[in-house]
């Protein structure tokens, strides 16, 4: 008989979704869901478009975090990566919701550039906490 590859359970991280980074995550989701809704209820293309792919990197955060994965990838320095993302995600929307925001015709684009502004305030904390966290001169493990 051949030798079996152990198979490697995949382990959750419940406690992040429990945490503070964790909340702040599902919050942007939801905030960005919310802000997706009521710009496909107006019909503006563009604003769906930015709000979907910064939902679906959020999304994508989470579950790195949640399945455990920036623990067996590690070649990446995740904090870090995610300070970036944040704060190029909070300029993006910060712009497309200031551009929604001047030139609605519907209330719907107005509600999703109130809910766009929201998610940039969240994306803005969740970076100045995260950076305040990371240290450069620490093994990755300890971060």
């Amino acid at each position: 008989m051949a030798d079996k590859l152990p198979v490697r359970a995949l382990e959750l991280d419940l406690a992040f979704l429990k945490s503070r980074r964790g909340l702040l995550k599902i919050s942007e989701m939801v905030v960005l869901f919310v802000a997706f809704v009521c710009f496909a209820v107006a019909a503006r293309p563009p604003y769906i478009a930015a709000t979907c792919v910064e939902f679906i990197v959020t999304l994508a955060l989470v579950l790195l975090y949640l399945l455990k994965l920036n623990k067996t990838i590690t070649f990446f320095f995740w904090p870090l990566i995610d300070v970036f993302n944040s704060v190029f995600a909070a300029t993006f929307i910060l712009i497309i919701s200031i551009m929604a925001l001047s030139t609605y015709t519907v209330q719907g684009t107005l509600a999703g550039g109130i809910a766009s502004l929201v998610a940039v305030v969240l994306w803005f904390v969740d970076g100045f906490h995260l950076f305040k966290k990371i240290t450069f001169n620490q093994p990755r493990g300890a971060t």
